[in-house]
């Protein structure tokens, strides 16, 4: 029993186990695509079908006049469990009485999603054909086929089935199929259509890098959670590539996420890189190290810059960190400032653009992830400020009673126009493809959809929308770039900007309202509950810019941390994403409580009346303002305070504050110390902090009044005397304790008070607590 080749993650092709005959041997399927529109499927084997035929080569990619034979290559897998005895590889002549194009693109769908052998796939050629007797189970043969066109007997201009199948004995002898593979061969005659106009989108985007921090010196150096953008923008790397197979393509739509920009940007000069585990840390030289991506990340930029500002290109510029529109519509477009947010990510994403590649670019555009539209979606574009959504032909499927292929632009009404990928276009592209089957699966199946589509109203220009991935991977915008050349150069297909196939003309009877949206997309969407922690942010920055004295070096990168909090980039990788966040939020938290009043316990007040002292430490690395500290008695009828003390500190230094306080009898009282921002609207700043003043020998008046003024003098002197004996025996205990109200009055009024009260005053103050960064 053997074990053949297993699913892979990107293709998404899958080998299963079945058990053929008594021998019970491990068969294995071919590799599969889930059916559906653009997508080819490949015979599972089983005992009746244990050929298992790949088509990997299909030259040329279309035929014409001109062509005079066409070459396939591809392997042949027994996966039974005998050996292949008087069995061929032949080539199927397409048609079941005569050759005949497929009529339509329902046609071109059922070929692709076939599972089985028919009649309907043609018949065998006499030649060529290549034996397969001796081929053992497990066993994998490869074969090359080269097929005089005039034996394909193609008719007339269409998109034709090519089949090549492993056949069993003869009809003659009960011999039957296999096993099969199928793929499309474009026949082109002299153009007498009008090309179908066909805009590319261009996607290139990262999952963000920029973290809110910077280094804290002048430049305010950048600081990247990894250095994994060096090997994407390095030769070889995907941004490389994607920058380099664009560029030898026309009228292209490079739609670019400027946070993209920016990080690069930001690694053409000295930046450092976060070490693992240090996301919520202030960054500093022992928590970074120096970024290794300078020279790599200049060059890429100089490419991007030409490649996308090449003559007829356009440049998309999404909102700044690729907000990810999907997740907010339906979780988050009730929240406080979204709607403001969303706006501001358009703006500060067409500055940017513009800024970093030196040209105009156009905003105002929303791609929902994975082109899925709702009614919310359109309604939080709306808001946002958009005119054009990208859509996903699946949101909006087209009526069976239209026999044509609609143009891609389709009005929504208030302002707002889709422009929809038709699916069996673009779908064949939305995987990662590695292998030489995979690539030609894929621009065969475009090739014939688009011949199709332009020969549907020959005489009418059409336009079409491709939409790739967000991730495009480095293989399928190879094939992709393939597919695009070769119906280019059948003059079937002719490139074009998003803003030419926006301004195209609507189809009356084309779909306009979006279907049910796909349970799978809204799996991976953030929450309610994470998009109500990145918008408690804004309002925790807004409480921190109001005391900081430079609120510019906070600002910008907090706001733009908060962006890529919810960029849609994270789908694809949901732990990096709620790491960023969390990373996010705890420096943040850290920034205002580094803003404090330092936990106390126990202060004693030795009398009616005295001051105390509280204090307050600052250990951001800029002044604070715009502050003042409260202190509050839980029973104000026994112990006063005076009123708020204004604070002003310096960057990393501490300050010790003044209250007077009068007391009414002994005890402990409870009291909190609190900052506040000042202002109209001033509010709690830090969290209270509770603490204990223990009130000793104050004097019960009443009593002594009833005994008489010389009894009260008596004690009064008694008292004094004590309290001097006192106080000079016992040492400072609290940096933070009161001093008597006489002394500390004396010694502001310029030493009205005996001298043994103004040195206690004086030896106390210098108990006052010291707190460095």
């Amino acid at each position: 029993m053997s074990d053949r080749t297993k699913r892979t993650a990107h293709t998404g092709r899958r080998f299963t186990a079945l058990l053929a005959g008594l021998t019970a041997l491990v068969t294995s399927t071919a590799p599969a695509l889930a059916a559906g529109p653009g997508v080819h499927t490949y015979l599972t084997a089983s005992p009746e079908y244990p050929a298992l035929v790949s088509i990997d080569t299909v030259t040329p990619a279309f035929a014409d006049q001109s062509t005079g034979t066409v070459h396939l290559t591809g392997t042949v897998t027994n996966s039974g469990g005998t050996a292949f005895t008087d069995t061929r590889l032949a080539v199927r002549k397409p048609g079941s009485k005569k050759s005949e194009p497929l009529a339509t693109r329902s046609d071109i769908n059922l070929t692709a999603t076939r599972t089985t052998p028919t009649g309907t796939d043609g018949v065998d050629l006499d030649s060529p054909q290549q034996s397969l007797d001796g081929l053992a189970p497990g066993q994998t043969r490869s074969f090359i086929l080269d097929v005089p066109l005039d034996q394909l007997d193609l008719p007339k201009a269409g998109a034709y089935e090519l089949a090549v199948d492993v056949y069993e004995g003869t009809p003659l002898k009960g011999g039957h199929s296999l096993g099969i593979a199928r793929s499309f061969l474009p026949y082109n005659t002299p153009a007498s259509s009008t090309p179908t106009r066909a805009a590319t989108l261009w996607p290139i985007t990262h999952s963000p890098e920029l973290v809110a921090q910077t280094m804290q010196d002048n430049e305010q150096t950048p600081v990247l959670r990894d250095d994994s953008l060096t090997k994407d923008l390095a030769p070889g790397g995907r941004l490389y590539e994607l920058v380099q197979t664009g560029n030898d393509l026309t009228n292209l739509t490079w739609v670019v996420d400027p946070d993209l920009l920016d990080a690069a940007y930001a690694m053409t000069r000295t930046y450092r890189v976060q070490k693992p585990g240090t996301a919520g840390d202030t960054a500093q030289n022992d928590n970074t190290v120096p970024g290794t991506g300078k020279d790599v990340a200049t060059t890429w930029l100089g490419l991007l810059k030409a490649a996308a500002t090449k003559p007829g290109n356009q440049i998309v510029a999404l909102p700044y960190g690729d907000p990810d529109l999907s997740s907010i519509a339906h979780n988050g477009a009730g929240l406080p400032g979204m709607d403001t947010v969303l706006q501001k990510a358009g703006t500060a994403g067409r500055l940017t653009a513009e800024g970093r590649l030196s040209a105009d670019v156009t905003s105002g555009v929303a791609w929902p992830y994975g082109g899925y539209l709702d009614q919310p979606i359109e309604g939080t574009a709306r808001t946002a400020g958009d005119s054009l959504v990208l859509v996903n032909g699946a949101s909006l499927p087209d009526p069976a009673s239209l026999k044509y292929t609609p143009n891609a632009v389709r009005p929504l009404g208030n302002g707002l126009t889709a422009v929809v990928a038709d699916p069996a276009v673009s779908e064949p592209f939305q995987r990662d493809l590695t292998t030489p089957k995979e690539v030609t699966a894929a621009v065969q199946r475009f090739l014939a959809e688009t011949m199709t589509i332009t020969q549907q109203l020959p005489d009418t220009q059409r336009s079409l929308l491709v939409m790739p991935p967000r991730d495009l991977t480095v293989g399928t915008a190879h094939a992709l770039r393939t597919a695009l050349k070769e119906a280019q150069r059948g003059g079937w297909l002719a490139s074009a900007k998003l803003a030419d196939v926006a301004a195209a003309k609507p189809d009356e009877g084309a779909a306009t309202s979006p279907v049910e949206y796909p349970a799978g997309a809204r799996a991976t969407e953030l929450s309610d509950t994470e998009l109500a922690d990145v918008m408690h942010m804004q309002s925790q920055l807004d409480q921190l810019l109001r005391i900081l004295t430079q609120p510019q070096r906070v600002r910008s990168p907090f706001s733009a941390a908060m962006l890529r909090s919810m960029s849609t980039a994270w789908r694809s990788d949901t732990t990096a994403g709620a790491a960023y966040r969390e990373g996010v939020q705890e420096y943040l938290h850290n920034l205002i409580t580094a803003v404090k009043v330092p936990a106390k316990s126990v202060i004693t007040l030795p009398g009616d009346s005295g001051t105390l002292l509280v204090s307050v430490k600052n250990d951001l690395s800029q002044a604070v303002g715009n502050l003042e500290l409260r202190l509050t008695s839980v029973q104000p009828n026994r112990l006063n305070v005076g009123v708020p003390e204004t604070v002003v500190l310096d960057a990393s230094t501490s300050r010790t504050l003044r209250f007077p306080a009068h007391a009414q009898v002994n005890g402990t009282v409870q009291m909190t110390a609190q900052l506040w921002t000042t202002g109209p609207d001033a509010a709690p700043y830090s969290d209270a902090v509770p603490f204990t003043v223990d009130v000793t020998s104050v004097t019960q008046g009443v009593l002594y009044v009833i005994g008489g003024g010389a009894v009260l003098m008596l004690l009064a002197g008694g008292r004094f005397y004590l309290q001097r004996k006192k106080r000079a025996g016992e040492p400072v205990e609290d940096p933070d304790a009161p001093l008597a109200e006489d002394a500390a009055d004396g010694a502001e009024d310029g030493g009205d008070a005996e001298p043994e009260a103004a040195a206690d005053a004086t030896d106390r103050a210098a108990g006052d607590e010291k707190v460095g960064h």
